[in-house]
């Protein structure tokens, strides 16, 4: 589940790509509105040992979704800024 890490910031998860199967990666996230967050850098992000689908600083749009019987924030696509949170 996401647990909040502060006032404004929440555990938000981002695909891995290239991994050889669906893996999520909990990264922090700075909560821009309801569903858009902007992802933060994590002190162990190393870019040469994991390719994320969306990059620390990525403006993001999340999605609650079960995965292993828990409720986690997902990152699913890039937020443009202007756009309303796309409906799902």
């Amino acid at each position: 589940m996401s647990a909040a890490m502060g006032s404004n910031t929440d555990t938000v998860y981002v695909e891995l790509l290239d991994e050889g199967t669906f893996v999520l990666r909990p990264a922090r996230g700075e909560r821009i509105s309801k569903r858009v967050y902007k992802l933060l850098l994590s002190e162990d992000y190393d870019p040469e040992l994991e390719n994320w689908r969306f990059t620390p600083g990525s403006t993001v749009e999340c999605e609650w979704e079960s995965h292993g019987g828990e409720r986690l924030l997902v990152a699913k696509r890039t937020h443009s800024a202007g756009k309303s949170p796309s409906a799902s």
